[in-house]
């Protein structure tokens, strides 16, 4: 939990001129993910380009390695050699994520999101993050600001957004642009089951801080509430959500719910 915490000094600032990627690097890898011109992530229907550095390859790679014993098999003809430290990149950690899911619903993937959480953190952390962390609205302001510079490797840049909860506002809200993680799997189904109902119920249940992710489906940009209690299953909107059919290999598009959410 130490390194968890000692990432809230980390502060993203908007890039103030266009740069190469490799100007970028060597200046700030905290402050440089993007390699698009704008400095802002490519419009909907097109990828964003990143530039990763040492530590976002290293957690890459400790998620997919963590990941890789629930996954299925990599198909016949593709590179199944074991990667090294460093040698997996965004769409290898996709990848591995999609094998997760197959032969597995909802439910299982979701448990299985859970275990591989709770593997990356020592004994009893869940307990300790309970007494430093009470839900209060300081603690889900503090864990809102924490998640921006610590989870852009993962969905891409965000800002914290002042919310309202129970009818007091707080800067306990974050705005993720445009999902990394969604832009790259382009499925609703592991959005949501990898990603959505697993972190919430991790939050909300292992951890004791509310929770509520509100993934925006038409521009794939995501609102995460901290201090807010996030609706049963069946009542959340992105239940019902259909399969994007122009970019996931996965979907039915005679179905009107995406068939990974199913139970």
């Amino acid at each position: 939990m130490e390194a968890l915490i000692s990432l809230k000094v980390v502060q993203l600032k908007p890039p103030q001129k266009s740069l190469s990627p490799r100007k970028c690097r060597n200046k700030n890898f905290i402050r440089c993910r993007i390699a698009e011109p704008t400095g802002q992530p490519a419009p909907l229907g097109q990828k964003t380009k990143y530039v990763d550095g040492f530590f976002e390859k290293a957690f890459m790679t400790l998620f997919a390695r963590k990941m890789e014993k629930f996954a299925a098999p990599p198909k016949a003809g593709t590179d199944n050699k074991k990667k090294g430290w460093l040698e997996h990149d965004y769409e290898s950690f996709v990848d591995v994520s999609k094998r997760v899911t197959q032969g597995r619903n909802r439910m299982q993937q979701q448990k299985v999101v859970r275990e591989v959480l709770l593997s990356m953190l020592p004994p009893g952390a869940p307990e300790q993050f309970k007494k430093l962390f009470p839900p209060t609205k300081w603690a889900a302001e503090f864990n809102a600001a924490l998640t921006v510079p610590f989870f852009q490797w993962l969905v891409g840049p965000s800002e914290v957004v002042e919310v309202e909860i129970n009818g007091e506002k707080q800067r306990s809200g974050v705005l993720i642009k445009k999902c990394r993680y969604l832009e790259n799997s382009g499925c609703v189904g592991m959005c949501v089951n990898m990603c959505k109902i697993p972190t919430q119920d991790f939050f909300t249940n292992d951890f004791g801080l509310p929770l509520t992710m509100n993934p925006n489906f038409e521009d794939m940009s995501c609102e995460m509430v901290y201090g807010q209690v996030p609706p049963p299953f069946e009542e959340d909107p992105a239940s019902k959500q259909p399969c994007f059919t122009y970019i996931c290999s996965m979907s039915n598009p005679n179905s009107s719910r995406c068939p990974k959410l199913e139970a």
